[in-house]
């Protein structure tokens, strides 16, 4: 098992709201997860900081997550720790008021895999050489579109398609979407917007299955392709490479 992930601040934002972490517990059990953070005086970089804190240490305390309802039981536990956690800070902090984070996370064991999104950061999977996206985004425009009042070529380009219907931290309760995955894949890869907003599923799949260069340098590779075509905000990347079927 193979994984890396990556995190830049870009070349147009003055400072990185994003968070990644990849941790493998005893029973060899990997979690990745991306946060990209937003609002309040440096209110992103918290929250998202945070919620990966948080959800990593959970996360590296157990030896296993057990069984699949088990695992599926502990991502919602924690994921509702994390907001609580960042709810009390912004009622404790008023400059921070309308702070929070999306956040997409995967769990691999060797018996199930698992996907979890809240907002618009991202899960995939590299299949037969291909990548398809796994979670749905919690935005007005994905909403738009599944209702049929907005074209998928429009939505791409529509001027609020960054605004969230769902995110870490901005309520007191908070729902996450679950995703129950086959195991049959050869990669799994999370990313915050700022990678998909720069480059297309065929972009990215081709970086992923380049086996002249390390995994690493893939996702160095990523960056340097959203930076040159403007780097308008934060990158970061989690990839997992035949993690699952091996």
């Amino acid at each position: 098992m193979e994984y890396a992930y990556i995190t830049d601040t870009g070349k147009v934002r003055d400072h990185n709201e994003d968070s990644v972490i990849i941790n493998e517990n005893k029973m060899g059990e990997v979690l990745l997860a991306v946060a990209d953070g937003m609002g309040g005086h440096c209110g992103g970089e918290i929250a998202s900081s945070i919620a990966i804190s948080h959800i990593g240490d959970r996360f590296r305390k157990i030896s296993s997550v057990g069984t699949k309802e088990d695992a599926i039981s502990f991502i919602k536990e924690i994921v509702s720790e994390a907001n609580v956690l960042l709810y009390k800070y912004t009622s404790e902090h008023k400059e921070s008021s309308g702070m929070g984070t999306t956040i997409v996370l995967a769990i691999v064991t060797k018996d199930f895999l698992l996907f979890g999104n809240i907002g618009d950061s991202s899960g995939y999977v590299l299949r037969k050489n291909k990548l398809h996206k796994i979670t749905t985004d919690h935005t007005l425009v994905n909403l738009l579109v599944k209702s049929g009042e907005l074209s998928l070529e429009k939505a791409k380009e529509h001027p609020r398609k960054n605004v969230l219907m769902r995110a870490l931290g901005a309520t007191s309760t908070v729902e996450m979407d679950i995703f129950d995955v086959e195991r049959d894949v050869d990669g799994i890869m999370l990313c915050s917007d700022g990678l998909t907003n720069m480059l297309d599923d065929e972009q990215i799949t081709k970086v992923l299955l380049d086996n002249d260069i390390s995994i690493e340098d893939r996702l160095k590779k990523l960056v340097v392709k959203c930076n040159n075509r403007g780097g308008t905000d934060n990158i970061s990347v989690a990839f997992l490479k035949d993690g699952v079927n091996k």
